[in-house]
């Protein structure tokens, strides 16, 4: 059981049903009545954020989201395969619940896996990819200097900006998270 006092960032707990992680927290003393919990909880199933507050001697229990490693085979239409490593089992999931930075994942990749007794409600992929750029346009000389960006398209299809000075065929590093362009590799 965990309280709404010792709530912490990241954390997840069960209410009413559902599995809820702790986005962001305050904890609230005001000068008349009694302290609260001011929190944005995030309900890890379906995706949605909602700010709540609470007492913070409410009870909950905790919530055990399994993270393992898996590695991306193949999709076929609308379902995507992870093999388990230990096991070589294959796990379909809906691409459903995938997250938009998953575009950045190529075959073989190892992702995270995130599931709650059994069902698999996300896919985490790594935080940086090297990927080859297939199409972008030529940079013109002498415009290096300046921090203008070009779209590129990258080998999984994904489009994303990079700087002027990146050609075809070169090899380019992608943080996941926020979906930007880091360096050439």
């Amino acid at each position: 059981m965990i309280t709404a006092g010792d709530f912490r960032n990241g954390m997840t707990f069960e209410e009413d049903g559902n599995v809820m992680q702790i986005v962001e927290f305050q904890h609230v003393k005001p000068g008349k009545g009694a302290a609260f919990v001011r929190t944005k909880v995030r309900n890890v199933i379906t995706g949605s954020v909602v700010e709540k507050t609470y007492n913070p001697t409410a009870k909950f229990p905790t919530a055990f989201v399994e993270r393992k490693d898996m590695e991306y085979s193949y999709n076929d239409g609308d379902l995507y395969y992870f093999m388990d490593p230990e096991t070589y089992d294959m796990v379909p999931v809906s691409s459903s619940e995938l997250s938009d930075n998953f575009k950045f994942v190529k075959e073989n990749e190892v992702c995270k896996i995130l599931s709650y007794k059994g069902k698999v409600f996300g896919v985490e992929p790594p935080y940086f990819v090297v990927l080859e750029v297939t199409d972008t346009e030529p940079g013109i000389k002498g415009d290096t200097a300046t921090n203008a960006t070009k779209p590129a398209t990258v080998e999984t299809g994904a489009e994303i900006k990079v700087p002027l000075f990146i050609n075809t065929g070169d090899k380019i590093r992608i943080d996941t998270r926020t979906c930007e362009y880091m360096e050439r590799a």
